[in-house]
């Protein structure tokens, strides 16, 4: 008997079973090493160009060699760019020669890892181009089609919202306007997705509606478009789940549509087991799976605005741990803008960017295009509701979907107030710092420069030192990339939500150069700060800037101070005497952590390091941030050896022109283990 139920119960739940089993493989399959076919000291690699793109003089391509590769190459000259253009297409097969490296993985604890990206397309290697060879060109009737596509779209005066829509390319469309999407919590309606599928097959079984085989007309279409989007997993989603629903009702199967979630699900990880991780999976996946899950809740509603709003409330709720594990924020007032803004993208701006391919209505789609984008950079300005959440473990990801399932359960018996549930989870969650008694010191991967974080027990208090600052680019405009990156709005800031921290109580300029204030207008800007403290001597132009917002936004700042009382901790600042040159001039601060010696140098020289030895009794310092990088111009045997700290941190750029850390550094941090953000 008991046999039998036993039996009952898995053929009842067999596809649900199989598709755990299928689950269970992918995460099997990612922890387990697979050897790559290439090896680290290839020179030359030939394959076809599967896609690229140019960002800047940065040329971008991946190839199909003997497995999948990232290669990447900095055009020195223009003239060879607009080469590239008109000679290279993709399904062109080239040869490379240069170098093969490992894939780098992040060097900011929780943000983007670059590595496990690549691993999740199955790549494992990058290649560094020094010279490109075309042996053939494009003979595949798919690359030709897509090329044709691209083209036509790169004529077009809206080509970064047709790669995103047609193409499901993200990447050209502009910093502030992608920002304000993900602030809004609207990011979704740019990945080509369900709603773009329905449209399109939609239009084509009109077209084709007395046509016998339309639905085969159809399925190879999906098949294509599936190409045309490299096999995205919101595309791969999608176009199988409408084969599966065809064969469903043609073979008269009667399968649940629940169940043909489940065995879609165990196609997709069948196909690429790495799918699981992608994020725009997660995201089409689990709302997708929801909403069919949960349709009684929207068939039964009052009326399109009351479905609407429910569709919206779902997708939102059943999307938050993704978001807060990729963005550490969410905004609940997306649930009202989505309502909004999802028309607007369905049955306006998307069909307009089909009819723009054959069709010169380009300057109205512009029109269009340019309204939203402020409508939505506007609305993310004035939006005030977004709640900082740390990164999570996986045992709260579970406890989250337990919480949103048994809400979403009792809203179906109209127990509304389950919903506390999760407004409770959420506030603990993002207060959870309030309880956690670990002090921390991040010393922050900046390249080169400075940026170190001092994070108080019980969130008593968050202070930044330095935030670093690049130049990625040059003079010339063509070299200025697409995309302009930011250390403070992609790195800096990400970190600190990471962490759930939602302010700075201080930031301490060590001085006004560049490398270790570039980024602190972005900073205040983008992130709350609530009073600064910059070095002794005259402002220079970059600290006049800060000062200008500063005081437009009303913040406190102050310069040339002894001390710094916080909690009960205090930072002491090593102050001697004003010098001539901006490093000497840098706040040298002391503190003790938790029973912890810590000196922070700045870029200060040999100078002002005897003249802190003749003023100051230290020794046996735990933590020393190293001075002005591992510059030979600081941390002179003399200070290294009074001061003997047992752990010496050295922020300083890969690679970096200045051959920083110098050895004659080294050589005088012998007794230190060293710890380099390179």
């Amino acid at each position: 008997m008991q046999c039998l139920i036993r039996s009952k119960i898995i053929l009842q739940y067999k596809y649900l079973l199989f598709a755990l089993f299928c689950i269970i493989y992918a995460i099997i399959f990612n922890n387990t090493l697979i050897s790559s076919k290439y090896n680290i000291n290839d020179k030359e690699i030939t394959g076809y160009i599967k896609s690229y793109i140019i960002d800047g003089n940065k040329l971008s391509m991946e190839i199909k060699g003997k497995e999948n590769i990232v290669a990447t190459y900095y055009f020195s000259k223009l003239e060879d760019l607009n080469e590239f253009k008109t000679n290279y297409e993709l399904g062109d097969l080239i040869k490379l020669s240069g170098n093969i490296e490992l894939p780098s993985n992040n060097t900011v604890f929780n943000l983007f890892n670059y590595k496990e990206y690549l691993k999740n397309k199955n790549i494992n290697y990058v290649f560094k181009i020094d010279n490109i060879e075309k042996i053939k060109d494009n003979k595949n009737i798919f690359y030709f089609i897509k090329n044709k596509i691209t083209l036509l779209i790169d004529k077009n005066i809206n080509k970064e919202y047709l790669y995103a829509f047609i193409l499901g390319n993200i990447k050209y469309i502009k910093e502030d306007a992608k920002e304000s999407y993900q602030i809004n919590g609207i990011s979704h309606l740019f990945a080509v997705s369900g709603m773009h599928i329905s449209l399109l097959t939609l239009i084509i079984l009109k077209i084709l509606k007395k046509f016998k085989f339309k639905n085969i007309v159809v399925i190879l279409f999906l098949l294509l478009y599936m190409f045309l989007t490299s096999f995205s997993p919101s595309i791969l989603r999608s176009g199988i789940m409408y084969i599966l629903l065809y064969i469903n009702k043609r073979l008269k199967l009667n399968i649940s549509t629940i169940n043909l979630m489940y065995i879609l699900l165990s196609i997709l990880i069948i196909i690429d087991p790495y799918i699981i991780y992608k994020m725009s999976f997660q995201y089409s996946f689990i709302i997708s799976f929801y909403l069919i899950k949960f349709n009684t809740l929207i068939t039964n509603s009052k009326d399109k605005i009351h479905a609407s709003f429910l569709i919206s409330f779902i997708s939102f709720i059943v999307s938050i741990p993704i978001s807060i594990n990729n963005f550490f924020s969410i905004n609940p007032f997306s649930i009202i803008l989505n309502i909004f803004f999802v028309p607007i993208i369905s049955s306006i701006i998307f069909p307009l960017t089909l009819i723009s391919l054959i069709l010169p209505i380009s300057n109205i789609l512009k029109i269009v295009i340019d309204i939203f984008e402020k409508t939505s950079i506007y609305s993310s300005k004035i939006n005030n509701f977004t709640i900082i959440i740390p990164k999570m473990s996986i045992i709260l990801i579970i406890l989250y979907y337990i919480v949103i399932t048994y809400i979403l359960y009792s809203f179906l018996n109209k127990k509304y107030k389950s919903i506390l549930i999760l407004v409770i989870l959420i506030f603990i969650h993002s207060n959870i710092n309030y309880v956690n008694k670990s002090l921390e010191v991040t010393y922050i991967d900046v390249s080169q420069g400075d940026s170190t974080l001092i994070s108080l027990p019980y969130n008593k208090g968050n202070i930044l030192i330095d935030t670093g600052g690049i130049i990625n680019y040059d003079k010339e405009a063509w070299k200025i990339k697409n995309n302009s990156f930011s250390l403070a709005t992609d790195k800096i800031i990400p970190y600190l939500k990471s962490k759930g921290i939602k302010k700075l109580d201080y930031l301490i300029v060590t001085h006004g150069d560049y490398d270790h204030m570039g980024e602190a207008v972005n900073l205040v800007n983008n992130f709350k700060v609530e009073q600064i403290v910059f070095n002794c001597g005259e402002f220079n132009d970059l600290e006049k800037e800060l000062i200008k917002v500063l005081e437009k936004k009303k913040i406190k700042y102050y310069s040339c101070i002894k001390e710094l009382n916080i909690d009960n901790s205090k930072l002491y600042f090593l102050q001697t005497k004003e010098y001539d040159n901006e490093n000497d001039n840098s706040n040298v601060i002391y503190t003790e952590l938790n029973g912890y010696k810590f000196i922070f140098m700045g870029d200060a020289g040999v100078d002002k390091e005897k003249d802190i030895l003749d003023k100051y009794n230290l020794s046996n310092v735990d933590v020393l941030k190293v001075g002005h990088h591992g510059s030979k111009t600081s941390s002179s045997k003399e200070f290294i050896d009074e001061i003997n700290p047992k752990y010496g941190v050295i922020s300083v750029g890969k690679n970096n022109r200045y051959g920083h850390p110098n050895k004659e550094v080294l050589n005088n941090l012998y007794n230190s283990k060293i710890y380099r953000t390179d």
